[in-house]
């Protein structure tokens, strides 16, 4: 699960964003000490993630809010199902809302398409990870979404490994410099807990990369055969990480081929919200 600290950070922003100067309608037109129940209730099946940041911004907003949870990060849910509860001041529930609702229907999102990849390598060698092309501000929250949707998380940032792509190759190797010794080079000036990805684009790199050092090749838009080819040409020397062009439809094909690794940006950076409602719930006989 995310850190407390970390996702209180971003709802905090998330709701200074949404109410500014204080929610307009809610003072206007709700009595301040009218108290409501409110039910989050999917309107699709899904995978269900973001059980303390939909408790976080109600907190956040009035601490008295109560927020009882029946589905847990990683859950499965139908349409129909009522994922949580909340109950309190009227106002502190519509003020937190939206941006309750938009973190756990994206999070929720990002699961439940996670899932579909993992369940579509399952029996393979390959585990499905992130990618960093993730909405700014939003990246532990999406990362923990990959995570409850049984996926994998690559690296977090710039700061956590080396991971070394198309141009920084191009930089590296300018002006005819051999690859194999570059990234020795390389090698002898990094940390000793470090890790080295090295990304190559034609199965002819990959024996100057593996001369070079790297923990983990990844190959980038290989056709399957591609994909063989270097699988084996590797032989279990690095880590095999396949990215570009994945999608639903081919992740399974992907994943035959060998590879130990499978990216899938898709994941954070093209993914549909799951309709998720919060419903207020109006006691029988209620006027």
């Amino acid at each position: 699960m995310t850190d407390r600290r970390e996702i209180d950070r971003i709802v905090d922003a998330a709701l200074d964003e949404d109410a500014p100067w204080g929610d307009l309608t809610g003072e206007i037109l709700i009595p301040e000490d009218a108290t409501a129940t409110a039910e989050l209730v999917a309107r699709e099946p899904g995978v269900y993630s973001g059980v303390a940041v939909f408790e976080a911004a109600f907190r956040l907003v009035d601490a008295r809010i109560r927020v009882e949870a029946f589905a847990g990060d990683g859950d499965r849910f139908g349409a129909g199902d009522v994922l949580a509860r909340v109950a309190g001041s009227a106002r502190g529930i519509l003020r937190a809302e939206r941006v309750a609702l938009n973190l756990v229907q994206r999070m929720s999102g990002i699961a439940t398409l996670t899932s579909t990849y993992v369940a579509a390598v399952a029996g393979t060698r390959a585990r499905i990870v992130d990618t960093r092309k993730t909405t700014p501000g939003l990246r532990s929250l999406e990362r923990q979404a990959v995570r409850d949707g049984g996926g994998r998380n690559h690296r977090r940032s710039l700061s956590d490994a080396i991971m070394a792509k198309d141009n920084h190759l191009a930089v590296l190797t300018a002006g005819g410099r051999d690859l194999a010794t570059a990234l020795r080079e390389a090698r002898e000036r990094m940390p000793h807990t470090a890790h080295l990805e090295v990304e190559v684009d034609r199965v002819d790199q990959i024996d100057a990369v593996l001369a070079g050092g790297a923990d983990t090749i990844m190959l980038d838009n290989f056709s399957l055969g591609q994909l063989r080819e270097g699988v084996a040409r590797i032989d279990g020397r690095a880590v095999v990480e396949a990215s570009g062009g994945v999608t639903i439809d081919t992740v399974a094909d992907i994943a035959a081929t060998g590879v130990d690794v499978i990216s899938v940006g898709a994941l954070t950076h093209s993914v549909r919200s799951l309709d998720l409602g919060l419903d207020v719930v109006v006691e029988p006989g209620a006027s």
